[in-house]
């Protein structure tokens, strides 16, 4: 197929890039400089020109806290732009893979989420635009993937586990959340799965994150001692650690549907922090 991905700079655009075009997909990667995607009349002009069988919106405001600051600017990005995407796609019949966040949850209770589960509130304003977003592609397309992601890690950009070590090469004691608990999703995974997933016609809304579920403390203990690094990690709760906007205490994403659908689920978080440490070259 000849592939379209905004945000192709981005962890998950780069990765999707790379395993797409070694699939031997013809990967046409858009930044902002080559398609602003809040410009309607521009996008309309990239995708008449590139006439692609599938765009692949990667392309996001993610700061989630500036978001509480440049809700505007959030919204353009997150929503205006997404249904300018969807709008153009649903007219020339194109496919349509949009990544959304466990962040559209209202984050509360125990249980795992269902992708199909009713949407009420959101608890931010980067969750409610990425689920304004999904409703626009799911008002002007009918082939669509909805993918929905947490707690992201991918080679090329910052995250989490760059963040932490950094912190461990820099200092003897770090404190890190322990009552926020989700799934990491390792982007070259992510893109595994999106690679067969594009090849099939099982449209709709999936949750995709490497398997099993921790705490940031979690998480952080985990990096450090697959490196070896000696550092004392504090646990400390959400009220304490006091960001701008609030964050779900519950990120637990179901993907019971993937298997279903026929797909596999991912490798447990654990591994994907080994391979992707390998990356990095760390290990």
């Amino acid at each position: 197929m000849k592939i379209l991905i905004t945000g192709v700079n981005g962890q998950l655009g780069y990765d999707l890039s790379r395993v797409l075009r070694d699939d031997n997909h013809e990967i046409i990667g858009t930044t902002r400089e080559i398609m602003d995607i809040t410009d309607f009349t521009k996008v309309r002009e990239v995708i008449t020109r590139i006439e692609p069988d599938m765009v692949i919106h990667c392309a996001a405001y993610t700061a989630v806290d500036k978001a509480e600051m440049e809700v505007d600017i959030c919204e353009k990005v997150n929503v205006s732009a997404t249904e300018n995407l969807a709008k153009l796609c649903g007219e020339k019949d194109i496919k349509f893979v949009y990544f959304s966040t466990d962040y559209v949850f209202n984050g509360e209770g125990y249980d795992f989420f269902e992708p199909e589960d009713k949407i009420t509130t959101q608890m931010n304003v980067y969750g409610r635009t990425k689920y304004e977003g999904e409703l626009a592609v799911q008002k002007y397309i009918d082939k669509f993937f909805i993918i929905r992601i947490s707690w992201v890690f991918g080679i090329n950009g910052n995250n989490f586990v760059k963040t932490m070590i950094k912190l461990g090469q820099e200092r003897k004691s770090i404190n890190v959340i322990n009552d926020q608990i989700g799934s990491p999703t390792y982007t070259y995974d992510l893109a595994q799965l999106v690679k067969v997933m594009i090849k099939s016609n099982k449209y709709g809304i999936y949750h995709a994150t490497n398997e099993g579920i921790c705490s940031w403390y979690e998480l952080a203990l985990e990096i450090f001692k697959k490196l070896n690094i000696k550092i004392d990690v504090n646990p400390v709760s959400s009220d304490e650690y006091n960001s701008v906007a609030k964050r779900p205490k519950n990120s637990r994403l179901s993907k019971e549907k993937l298997i279903k659908s026929g797909f596999e689920k991912l490798p447990t978080w654990q591994d994907a922090i080994e391979r992707y440490l390998e990356e990095l070259s760390y290990l």
